[in-house]
């Protein structure tokens, strides 16, 4: 379900907006984003063309898996309670960046190569204690588990104006 941009807008939307909305404004907000415009400068196809795609493929599809409630009739759709959750599936990345759990994958496998040439009494590592490369080691996830806070606060999906990969 997050695959599609569309979508994941939709969920940035709904999250910030914690109510429901018409169809038309999710589509003109969307396509707002999609655009790098202001709301105002939305063109009447650009609102069309994201109204439609909501209304006949994506709206349906966040229905069935229960994430929103979509009544095609009224144009209006609804975030459910398992739309909370949907935050917890979302790392993005951008551009030349890694996903966090490469990253903790590579610290622990540093981590593990430092801590068997301590062992060993390999040479520079025999040049401090042991107990000063065990902090080395607890620092280093400390300092990543810290950043990873601050950064996956900074890109929570409907927290911001902006969803997080428009940032």
């Amino acid at each position: 379900m997050l695959a599609n941009q569309r979508r994941r807008f939709a969920v940035h939307l709904l999250k910030r907006e914690e109510e429901s909305l018409s169809i038309g404004e999710m589509a003109e907000q969307i396509a707002a984003w999609e655009n790098g415009v202001d709301r105002a400068q939305v063109t009447g196809n650009d609102r069309k063309r994201v109204y439609t795609a909501l209304q006949q493929s994506h709206l349906p599809k966040m229905d069935r898996v229960g994430v929103i409630r979509f009544n095609k009739s009224r144009g209006v759709v609804e975030p459910t309670p398992a739309l909370e959750n949907v935050d917890l599936y979302l790392d993005v990345v951008e551009g030349k960046e890694i996903p966090w759990s490469e990253y903790y994958l590579g610290l622990s496998g540093v981590s593990a190569a430092l801590v068997i040439a301590v062992w060993l009494g390999t040479w520079p590592f025999v040049l401090l204690p042991e107990i000063a490369w065990t902090l080395a080691v607890v620092v280093a996830f400390l300092f990543s588990a810290l950043a990873h806070k601050y950064y996956t606060t900074e890109m929570k999906v409907g927290h911001r104006e902006k969803p997080p990969e428009l940032q």
